[in-house]
């Protein structure tokens, strides 16, 4: 139903301008399944400076997923809603997509292009209906004390990774990383190998179609990616013991246990990122010593690190809209790099824009080489194989596999 398309050239980013009279009074009401939604409330103050007699409020739909297409009909539908990438081809959401309106019209007037290419979705006939607005990552949380302490630099790449991590260990830290040892996306394995495997994947796409099949020889796409979390694992700078017994979920404790300031290193999504907010006056650690910490992806690759973009959620303005232009408005409004930028920023998620420097716990994503980095959707991987892949890493990472016996078993290893 949706497929992927690639942005206009990325042009210097006009000021928004007001399309229609300052003093129009108009209401829109925006619909998603977050229980708040800070960020999105403050980019509504900021655009009652065009339209000062303007009334926008967030509503949270509760079963979201099972109830927007008939919330879109109702008597008093949402303007805009959001919208998950996981959607597309689902066919529970036809009627959803079919209700959305057309952004990519040119009557619109919205210009995308600061959007990352590789996050535009469109449908079969080139329309794009949804637009990122929070996308994530894999990856790490750094506390930047501990290396300007210890004098050193957030390593690059593996070898990097294991000179730190010895330097680290002989200054009595531990468990230089840690993270959660869950059967997650979030998990620990996942975090550090799986976008090193899904470049691999990318680097071999004649290999594809096999691997999503479940063909028994093309377990072997994720042999470089076992090895090295084999290795990583096995070097003993990462105490698995330890990560089991104090971070016991893959959220919450992930972020306190990190906030208590002895770990260097703490595998982690963006989504995890996003909670570290809210909890840093929750902490007594952090709140008696608080430190400076960043986002970084894993450096896994012998080349370097990889970074593998998801979307978080989508913008979708309801075509059913009785302020429809105002509602296109609004959008128009949002989708530059300067308001993606401000809400990312205040939700601590990544931005979907072609632009990292301006947040500084994210700006290390600059550094990362073009062809390294890439979105979810490039990659061709299907679902169940993603999951085959996260058990395979689960098994070998946690030593209930070789690497050799989880290649021989993919297509059927258990998940759990």
């Amino acid at each position: 139903m949706l497929l992927l398309q690639g942005c206009s050239q990325k042009n210097e980013e006009v000021p928004f301008v007001p399309k229609y009279d300052k003093n129009t009074e108009f209401s829109l009401t925006v619909a998603g399944n977050y229980s708040n939604f800070e960020s999105l409330e403050a980019e509504f103050e900021r655009f009652y400076e065009y339209y000062p007699n303007a009334n926008l409020q967030y509503v949270t739909l509760d079963d979201y997923n099972n109830v927007i297409s008939s919330a879109l009909v109702n008597n008093e539908p949402p303007d805009i809603f959001t919208t998950g990438s996981w959607m597309i081809g689902n066919k529970q959401y036809d009627n959803m997509f079919e209700a959305c309106e057309v952004l990519s019209d040119p009557s619109v007037g919205i210009d995308y292009s600061c959007i990352r290419d590789s996050l535009i979705r469109t449908t079969g006939s080139g329309d794009v209906v949804m637009l990122p607005i929070f996308t994530t990552s894999y990856g790490m949380m750094v506390n930047m004390d501990i290396f300007e302490k210890e004098g050193l630099k957030v390593p690059t790449d593996f070898d990097e990774l294991m000179e730190v991590c010895a330097k680290l260990k002989n200054a009595g830290y531990g468990s230089p990383v840690m993270g959660t040892d869950r059967f997650s996306g979030s998990g620990l394995f996942n975090c550090f190998v799986y976008p090193m495997f899904a470049y691999n994947v990318m680097k071999h796409s004649d290999k594809l179609d096999a691997l999503n099949n479940f063909e028994p020889s093309s377990g072997e796409l994720m042999r470089p990616a076992l090895e090295r979390l084999y290795e990583f694992v096995s070097s003993g700078y990462i105490d698995l013991a330890k990560c089991q017994e104090e971070i016991t979920d893959k959220y919450d404790s992930v972020i306190m246990r990190f906030f208590e300031g002895d770990v260097p290193m703490m595998l982690a999504t963006g989504d995890v990122v996003s909670g570290t907010a809210k909890r840093e006056s929750k902490s007594e650690a952090f709140s008696a010593h608080p430190f400076k910490y960043r986002f970084f992806t894993a450096p896994a690759g012998d080349d370097g690190r990889y970074f593998i973009n998801s979307i978080s959620i989508c913008f979708s303005v309801n075509s059913n809209s009785k302020n429809i232009d105002m509602a296109n408005e609004f959008m128009r409004f949002l989708i530059s790099r300067k308001e993606l930028g401000n809400m990312a920023g205040l939700k601590r998620l990544i931005t979907p824009v072609d632009d990292f420097s301006t947040d500084e716990l994210y700006s290390a994503l600059s550094d990362i080489p073009a062809d390294r980095s890439f979105s979810d959707k490039e990659t061709g991987l299907l679902d169940p194989a993603v999951k085959q892949f996260r058990a395979a890493i689960y098994a070998v990472g946690n030593g209930k596999m070789t690497v050799d016996e989880a290649i021989a078993a993919y297509g059927n290893i258990p998940e759990k």
